[in-house]
């Protein structure tokens, strides 16, 4: 049974059943979307910590759908919003277009982390909303968390 969420749905986005909770971590296959190598290095060394053994990354949103359909699996989407090519918004609505990605867990990842920005990406059918600096002390918890099927509205 999923937890209860952490703020009431404000868009149909929200809505959208999910395709599956209670993953654990080490079972997780991550895409992580991020143009900033650092930033990706962070993230990746977090998820590792986490259990996560399959992370890509794509640091683009130029045919982030192709690649992620060459995927064989995908558990969640960690999406930068401001990366080259499509931003994370534009990479967002060609996911959700496709049947096999209409429910994947996909987060923003974002250093935009205002409440308006936070309330654009819930409206845009993101599944949650990570602000950046990412804390390191508090990243593998939101990640955890979201795999348990939870949703994760954090300005940072």
């Amino acid at each position: 049974m999923p937890h209860p969420q952490t703020q009431p749905p404000s868009s149909s986005a929200s809505n959208r059943p999910r395709r599956r909770v209670g993953i654990a971590p080490q079972d997780a296959h991550v895409l992580v979307v991020e143009d900033n190598l650092n930033n990706f290095l962070l993230i990746t060394r977090l998820l590792a910590y986490l259990g996560v053994k399959q992370c890509e990354w794509k640091a683009s949103g130029w045919q982030v759908l192709e690649f992620a359909d060459a995927m064989p699996q995908v558990d969640l989407i960690l999406m930068d919003i401001h990366i080259p090519d499509e931003d994370g918004y534009q990479a967002l609505a060609r996911l959700r277009a496709e049947p096999r990605f209409q429910d994947t867990l996909i987060v923003a990842v974002t250093a935009e982390a205002t409440e308006d920005n936070l309330q654009r990406a819930r409206r845009a059918g993101f599944d949650g909303f990570i602000g950046k600096p990412i804390d390191p002390d508090r990243f593998p918890d939101q990640i955890r968390r979201i795999l348990r099927g939870e949703e994760i509205w954090e300005l940072g």
